[in-house]
């Protein structure tokens, strides 16, 4: 089930950047890994703000539809979403697919938990290095970028 896994991953990453269109409450599904033998994939991302009637939430299902698989999306804050996948981890639950800020990618490593990009056989070679190296471990990427920030300081000209 390796291509199933590989595309919903990958559809899921690209579609990241709908997360800023709009705002509503809470987020939607179970926690936990289902197994996803049975077609139905476990999504944790960090936006409990849209809901599954957002444009977000429309998003995530209508990728699992494409890839012919159920993805259960819930949604956690940010920082909750890292300490409940150590947890799940621990206890044998963790779910199937994540979108995580780069910051917890180490952390997450270290606890073995996630897969890395070719163990999914994910052909990354034509992201920047400098942006999958956001996500890269020991010169292992374990996942797909979704978008770079950048960042600038800027000043006022006196005089």
């Amino acid at each position: 089930m390796i291509p199933t896994r590989r595309i919903l991953l990958a559809t899921l990453a690209a579609l990241g950047t709908l997360a800023s269109l709009t705002a509503c409450s809470g987020g939607s599904g179970s926690s936990g890994s289902s197994g996803a033998t049975d077609g139905t994939y476990t999504f944790w991302d960090p936006y409990p703000q849209f809901d599954a009637s957002s444009p977000w939430g429309k998003r995530v299902s209508q990728c699992g539809t494409k890839a012919g698989v159920t993805v259960k999306r819930t949604a956690y804050d940010t920082t909750d979403l890292g300490n409940k996948a150590l947890l799940a981890a621990q206890q044998g639950n963790a779910p199937d697919v994540m979108l995580v800020d780069n910051p917890v990618v180490s952390t997450l490593v270290k606890a073995d938990i996630l897969n890395t990009t070719s163990d999914l056989r994910l052909d990354t070679s034509s992201i920047q290095k400098n942006i999958i190296g956001a996500g890269t471990v020991d010169k292992s990427a374990y996942g797909i970028p979704i978008g770079a920030n950048t960042l600038a300081l800027y000043y006022a000209r006196k005089g």
